[in-house]
């Protein structure tokens, strides 16, 4: 369900295993159930989420006034966040800007507007693991449902097993929260996590494009917002 990372008198860092949702659904547990079973520890705050195929980097606050801190830096974009994803389609463009208002579509889905009055905005890169396979790094400069997912089908390359954005079908979907840069308390915090699930994350081509080529990521020259 989950592996933990880091431990902080303030805060729980995770990396969430993809296929796990963030709350229980039902009989099936949720991944915050997981957590404070398994760490014995009841006293948990959310300050963000990822969607259920999603993996990657949470950070659980241990306390009502980090997670108040925490929850501020979020909704005024001071957390650096970036994530990975893979397609096998080739893009309308090999980095830039996705900027544009997103509504809900059919089937849970989202759709990317024209307009921009309250838009989501995405920056990225991608990069060429081997002949049918493209990385994405992508930061994200808002919270939007689904946003990467919807951002990359505006692309024309929708994540790889992603099949309700017309991904092509895979052993699970490859979009991963892979860095987190942020302050609390005046101290400063820079966390990567890789991807180690899914086949083609845990490939040596993959990996070595990622060490290659994103293993800095806030380091990079992005477009310009």
């Amino acid at each position: 369900m989950f592996t933990l990372l880091h431990t902080d008198p303030r805060f729980y860092l995770i990396n969430k295993h993809a296929g796990v949702s963030f709350h229980r659904e039902g009989a099936e547990a949720g991944l915050l159930d997981g957590v404070r079973a398994e760490l014995a520890d009841e006293a948990l705050w959310p300050v963000h989420r990822l969607d259920r195929i999603t993996s990657g980097l949470i950070l659980l606050a241990r306390s009502s006034e980090v997670a108040s801190q925490l929850g501020a830096a979020f909704a005024a974009h001071q957390v650096e966040k970036y994530y990975l994803a893979l397609s096998d389609r080739k893009p309308q463009k090999k980095q830039g800007l996705i900027k544009g208002d997103m509504d809900k579509g059919r089937g849970g889905a989202w759709r990317l507007l024209g307009s921009q009055v309250n838009p989501a905005i995405t920056q990225f890169f991608s990069f060429s693991v081997q002949p049918g396979l493209r990385l994405f790094l992508l930061r994200p400069h808002s919270g939007k449902t689904h946003q990467l997912r919807v951002a990359l089908k505006s692309q024309s390359a929708p994540i790889l097993g992603d099949t309700l954005y017309g991904g092509s079908a895979a052993d699970r979907g490859y979009l991963h929260a892979y860095a987190l840069r942020f302050s609390l308390d005046g101290e400063d915090f820079a966390f990567v996590c890789p991807p180690d699930q899914g086949e083609q994350f845990v490939s040596p081509a993959l990996q070595s494009c990622v060490a290659r080529e994103v293993a800095t990521p806030w380091a990079l020259a992005w477009p310009r917002l």
